[in-house]
């Protein structure tokens, strides 16, 4: 099942890869552009079959594709000077071997000829269509197949509330109950085990949870009146944020046990905790209950906020991306552990595929809506990642198009003539500089995800 795993997310990615080319292939000859070739992947050419004016095929590495439409870099502007310099004997070269491609029957058929929007539509539609199967997947998962949720059910309600770092805490089935157990209340010493009935020692104090009356398998139907879905996907979050925000305070819960509906009233304790950015602690409000994990179909009408959800925390990730790399390095050569939350490449990610399929706990549903969400999710990567305003990446062929249309207005508004394509050539150092980083960044991805892996466990 591993194996399966594994060979699914390869075919998945090829078929991403393939649908995010023939976005731009699509337009590209929508608008009359010559397109040469289509390729599914780099590397040494594995299959290819010529059909019309185009060469189709796959390459040997899975980790892109392109398609090469003549023309993308214009022939050099009026007035550009002509001494030799390394870097201009450089980007004469890069446009003499794009305009090798241009054949004399090609007029109005390149790429820098075509109107700016004609060239922005052609550049987005790659990233688009990755957006596209990335609704779809989730949409299909979360509607057809169900999703993995934490639900309002409650699984575990603790007698009493015992510091994180008790001494009283062990894995040992022979160990007495913490609860039981007397701590060291405060100072340096907080949490180590004393004599009942001496300074600064006593027994843990009940939870909010068991004090209120909560119990396993309860479920949490309403807070303060408002209904909660017991297993809508952010139910439980819902729950965490109502109990969080309020220390101190009552919280009315309606909760179901038996059939019947109860009106409870919890008030949680104070407890310090890391802040979301990880930088300090604040203090928040604290139950002593554990969610059951559940499985069940969603809703549409979730499905806007989930995709905003995920939107949200891709973006966040891919702005992280810069400062998680010393990070991975360190996890890729010097032995350090690994974040799970950190960046993950296709080998990981393909390798986290192989392990679920391979895990006998789970159904077939499970896996198939487990396998399309990963794919959801490196779809919605690849639509993030791809707009980048960054040559070589489609978003900096999208961010070259606006500015040539904004440079046209400006002169037009000056009354001066139409300055033309603007050169995309002259961006071409910066752009083996962005495509060394990536490769660069894909080579540390694919070590680390080989010597020290991130795992479902």
């Amino acid at each position: 099942m591993t194996v399966l795993g594994i060979v699914a997310f390869v075919v998945g990615m090829l078929f991403s890869i393939g649908f995010h080319e023939a976005g731009h292939f699509f337009w590209a000859r929508k608008f009359g552009m010559r397109v040469p070739q289509f390729m599914v992947g780099f590397g040494p050419t594995l299959f290819s079959r010529t059909r019309g004016e185009t060469e189709y095929g796959i390459k040997a590495i899975p980790l892109g594709g392109y398609i090469r439409i003549v023309g993308m870099i214009p022939p050099a502007e009026q007035g550009e000077s002509k001494r030799a310099t390394r870097m201009r004997s450089f980007i004469a070269e890069v446009r003499g071997a794009a305009l090798d491609d241009v054949r004399p029957s090609d007029t109005g058929r390149v790429f820098y000829a075509k109107p700016w929007w004609q060239r922005v539509i052609v550049m987005f539609a790659g990233p688009f269509n990755n957006l596209v199967l990335a609704v779809v997947f989730f949409t299909l998962t979360l509607t057809a197949l169900g999703t993995s949720v934490l639900t309002t059910q409650i699984d575990e309600v603790p007698a009493c509330v015992v510091p994180a770092n008790a001494a009283s805490i062990s894995s040992d089935p022979d160990a007495p109950d913490p609860c039981t157990v007397p701590l060291v209340t405060s100072g340096a010493d907080a949490g180590q085990t004393c004599t009942q009935g001496t300074a600064n020692c006593a027994l843990p104090v009940p939870s909010p949870a068991a004090e209120a009356g909560l119990r396993p398998g309860d479920t949490i139907v309403a807070i303060d009146g408002k209904t909660v879905d017991p297993t809508v996907f952010d139910s439980w979050t819902t729950v965490q944020d109502a109990i969080r925000s309020n220390p101190g305070q009552a919280v009315p819960l309606t909760v179901e046990r038996d059939g019947q509906r109860r009106e409870l009233t919890v008030t949680p304790i104070e407890n310090t905790v890391v802040d979301t950015d990880g930088t300090g602690t604040v203090t928040a409000g604290y139950l002593g209950v554990a969610p059951s994990p559940g499985f069940d179909r969603q809703p549409f009408s979730v499905v806007p906020r989930y995709f905003g959800m995920v939107v949200s925390q891709s973006v966040d990730k891919l702005v992280e991306l810069p400062q998680r790399v010393p990070a991975l390095f360190g996890a890729a050569f010097l032995g350090d552990e690994r974040d799970p939350q950190g960046p993950i490449g296709v080998v990981g990610v393909g390798r986290l595929s192989g392990e679920y399929f391979a895990l006998t706990q789970f159904s077939a549903l499970e896996k198939l809506s487990f396998f399309l969400s990963l794919l959801a999710s490196v779809n919605m990567v690849l639509f993030l990642f791809n707009l980048v305003p960054l040559y070589p990446l489609d978003g900096g062929h999208v961010a070259g198009a606006l500015y040539e249309k904004a440079r046209s207005v400006v002169a037009r508004l000056r009354g001066r003539p139409d300055p033309g394509p603007f050169d995309i050539a002259r961006l071409m150092p910066a752009a083996y500089a962005v495509a060394g980083v990536f490769v660069l960044l894909s080579g540390l991805l694919v070590i680390a995800d080989i010597v020290n892996p991130i795992t479902l466990q």
